[in-house]
């Protein structure tokens, strides 16, 4: 059951970009750049517009997605239960598109704690409500998708009444020029569009080099059933340094829209490199828990899984990298949205060819560097299209303190890493990169604008 329904999840999912059009991250970039401008009424029409574009698709998508994958997943081999289960599950798309849409004109007006609200809370306690009454009425085997509408839709209401509170006051400031309705959704549509075929494109680069190796099992050597278990379990163990940028994104979008639109450019570099500062602050030291413990830690799914670890450390450089480098594609995609679909087009062309190329020599470790050199690829264009944009500096100084603490911290334990194999030198080596690490930074010392930020949170805790 559980199979079922992380498959059923992984449609919908998939599906459900279709329908958010890219508004789930333009509309926080288009709220935030006319509220910059003081005008509220181009701020409401930005969000009616993304709710009732996005709406409209998703009851379309959902009402087709569950006839079709219904009546016509059995006749192209899909199971009878999981067919029943994904047509099921396409109807929590309007909730979930609702709640993603909502939540990303709320970040557009500054204000990030209502996914605690919507999704952290009501979604967590409505499901699990909805999927006891719904075990309760001898809806067994479809009371997890049953279960998943109910909390989305609760999930999604609540972010729209809380995203719909932000608007209900104010109006543009006298002497400001405002856009025209007919413009002002024309450029967002504009910009969406471009953003949700990147969206996607990003998606297969994500999943292209597990999909490329299960089609050289038994042709490449190296390559088994066998090895490919391996490898996805190594994928899943490192693409959690993905989520990092989940958390930093929102915050950066609307401050970075802001400034970009008030010609802050000065402003806008500093912001960014204080938020990848901390970034890097989080992502060094896991990538290199990674490299030091990697066959440990893929013994969490057996200890046959061991010879993934060196898969499992390139695999954590590459979904860092991409963390690191979201940050790029948020300054691109409040002005130059294309230019992020060109780069991602680039990128997943790039996949596809390193994959071909390198499985069939290196096996699963092709796979791995076939995932980290786009990466690399997309992030030098990125870096080069902002320089040339925006005339942008790069704020190398305020990344110097996170590379020279996880570099300072390096020499001992990859000494006793190199010195030693098993369990217990692999942990003890990730054990003394951490504390060496936190001395490191002790030595160095924060910033005091760092300071200010953890007494500010240890006083709140």
């Amino acid at each position: 059951m559980l199979g079922t329904f992380g498959l059923a999840w992984a449609t919908l999912d998939l599906a459900s970009k279709f329908a958010t059009l890219g508004f789930d991250t333009s509309a926080t970039a288009f709220v935030a750049r006319a509220e910059a401008a003081g005008d509220r009424a181009a701020s409401r029409r930005i969000r009616n517009a993304t709710l009732a574009i996005s709406l409209t698709a998703a009851g379309l998508l959902a009402v087709f997605g569950f006839w079709f994958v219904g009546r016509m997943g059995p006749r192209f081999g899909q199971r009878e239960q999981l067919a029943r289960a994904t047509a099921v599950m396409m109807l929590a798309m309007p909730g979930l598109v609702l709640y993603r849409v909502s939540n990303a004109l709320s970040r557009g007006m500054a204000v990030m704690h209502h996914d605690i609200y919507s999704r952290g809370l009501t979604e967590s306690l409505g499901t699990s409500a909805a999927l006891l009454v719904a075990i309760a009425l001898g809806s067994r085997d479809l009371a997890p998708e049953i279960a998943a509408i109910a909390g989305t839709l609760a999930s999604g209401l609540v972010a729209f009444a809380l995203a719909r509170r932000l608007f209900m006051f104010g109006g543009s400031y006298p002497g400001l020029t405002t856009v025209s309705h007919a413009s002002s959704v024309s450029a967002l549509v504009r910009a969406s569009a471009p953003i949700a075929a990147y969206d996607l494109l990003n998606l297969g680069i994500m999943e292209i080099d597990v999909i490329l190796l299960g089609l050289f099992v038994g042709r490449a050597g190296g390559v088994t059933l066998e090895t490919l278990g391996i490898y996805a379990a190594a994928v899943e163990a490192a693409s959690g340094l993905r989520k990092v940028s989940q958390a930093f994104v929102p915050i950066f979008t609307p401050i970075v829209a802001r400034q970009i639109a008030s010609g802050q450019i000065r402003d806008a570099e500093a912001s960014y490199g204080y938020l990848a500062r901390w970034m890097l602050a989080v992502l060094l030291p896991v990538v290199a828990v990674f490299a030091l413990a990697g066959g440990t830690i893929m013994t969490i799914f057996g200890e046959s899984f061991r010879p993934g670890g060196t898969w499992a450390a390139i695999v954590a450089v590459a979904c860092a990298l991409n963390a690191f480098v979201a940050l790029g594609e948020t300054i691109l995609m409040v002005e130059r949205p294309r230019l992020n679909l060109i780069n991602s087009t680039v990128a997943f062309a790039a996949a596809v060819a390193l994959n071909m190329t390198l499985i069939p020599i290196f096996g699963p470790l092709g796979a791995a560097l076939g995932m980290l050199l786009p990466y690399v690829i997309q992030g030098v264009l990125r870096g080069a299209e902002i320089s040339w944009i925006f005339d942008w500096r790069w704020p190398v100084r305020s990344l110097a303190k996170p590379w020279l603490a996880a570099t300072a911290a390096l020499p001992i334990a990859l000494l006793l890493r190199l010195n030693a194999s098993g369990t217990a030198p692999e942990l003890g080596a990730a054990a003394l990169y951490l504390a060496s690490y936190g001395v490191a930074w002790r030595v160095i010392g924060l910033d005091a604008n760092d300071r200010e930020v953890l007494r500010h949170l240890f006083r709140r805790a």
